[in-house]
């Protein structure tokens, strides 16, 4: 049964919409105020939210403000009722993530059909959220079997011909293997790495008690921290020369260690997608109580469909390219960006230019 949570405080017209409500087969639940109402909704986890804009304790705003806060409240519809309704009011509500408005006095019908609406446009929301989890998975069970065996064989190979022909060899060509060796296990471990801790952050979104114990951690000098990530990235590749850096300084609310994770991905993406002699460019500023970190380089980019389906194991143009990677390192920034309350955005023009721009909250 859909559940619906009504917060109004005047008393007649509450008790009116939660029999209306029961009438049509809903599980309504009201709440008197606000503040009530916000407790009610991380408590009962209503399926739409329908809360006056003009009441004591708490408004209608400060209510929206802090169930969009909260990301096991976040998605939840939310109607407003108002009795008035200028463009400013509406523009207010609609800025902090409301979904519709009713104006008092307003009918039967348009109550219904506002929530026949939002409850079919939530149905909506949920069955792309659930055909993108299966994607995901398809993509998992395509690509992770393939990750791990590439470099799995190459240890393998290598380590049984040492065995077999230790002897026989000259001391560069088992250093060599070696080398070889060594490369494929760090390949390895950071995939599977990076896999755990992909699982680890969708786990992790919807637990709202780690995810405000992960936004309690800060950098303070994050200049430092992303000019040696990306320093070590283009040593890694030969590409010192290729590198610029123009960074600013700030406290930035992420840990060090998560910062360092989103530059590394993010650069190692842009090494990894253009070649040798073009310029990689990094910088961050500070703008609009942001801190903002772009990182642009001249690969073949990406086109706009391949940008909207950024996720887990999304790795465009494989057949052509056969690039390594299992298109894993863009979906980590963009959750980890998301569950700091901060976002990632793509700008490309295929075979001119890529700049993926990340945007995180700066320390109060």
């Amino acid at each position: 049964m859909t559940k619906i949570l009504v917060i109004e405080d005047q008393e007649d017209l509450r008790e009116i919409i939660l029999e209306m409500l029961d009438s049509e087969n809903f599980a309504a639940l009201g709440a008197e105020n606000g503040q009530i109402g916000v407790q009610l909704a991380q408590s009962y986890k209503p399926d739409l939210i329908i809360c006056d804009v003009m009441m004591p304790e708490l408004d209608g705003y400060g209510v929206i403000t802090a169930l969009r806060q909260n990301p096991a409240t976040a998605m939840i519809p939310f109607i407003f009722l108002t009795a008035k309704a200028s463009k400013a009011d509406l523009r207010q509500g609609m800025e902090l993530g409301a979904d519709d408005y009713l104006t008092k006095p307003f009918t039967v019908k348009e109550l219904l059909g506002a929530i026949t609406t939002r409850l079919a446009k939530k149905v909506a929301g949920d069955r792309q959220s659930q055909e993108k989890l299966e994607e995901l998975r398809s993509n998992i069970v395509k690509s992770l079997p393939h990750e791990l065996r590439t470099p799995l064989n190459g240890i393998m190979a290598f380590s049984e011909l040492l065995i077999e022909s230790y002897d026989l060899m000259e001391k560069e060509e088992v250093v060599e293997m070696l080398s070889d060796i060594n490369s494929s296990a760090i390949r390895l471990n950071r995939l599977i790495l990076n896999f755990l801790l992909y699982a680890d952050l969708e786990l992790m979104a919807s637990k709202p008690e780690r995810v405000e114990e992960l936004r309690n951690s800060q950098t303070k000098n994050p200049q430092k921290a992303i000019a040696e990530v990306a320093r070590k990235k283009a040593k890694d590749v030969g590409r010192e020369a290729d590198l610029s850096l123009e960074l600013q300084d700030a406290t930035v609310q992420i840990s060090e260690d998560k910062l360092r994770k989103i530059v590394e991905e993010l650069i190692d993406n842009a090494f990894k997608f253009s070649a040798t002699a073009t310029s990689v460019y990094v910088k961050s500023i500070c703008q609009n109580n942001t801190f903002n970190i772009y990182v642009s380089d001249r690969g073949r980019g990406m086109n706009a469909e391949q940008i909207a389906k950024v996720g887990a194991c999304m790795q465009f143009e494989r057949k052509l390219y056969e690039q390594q990677g299992s298109g894993l390192g863009l979906a980590i920034v963009q959750r980890l960006a998301e569950l700091h309350g901060g976002e990632l955005t793509i700008e490309s023009l295929p075979s001119v230019q890529t700049t993926l721009h990340i945007s995180l909250p700066l320390s109060s």
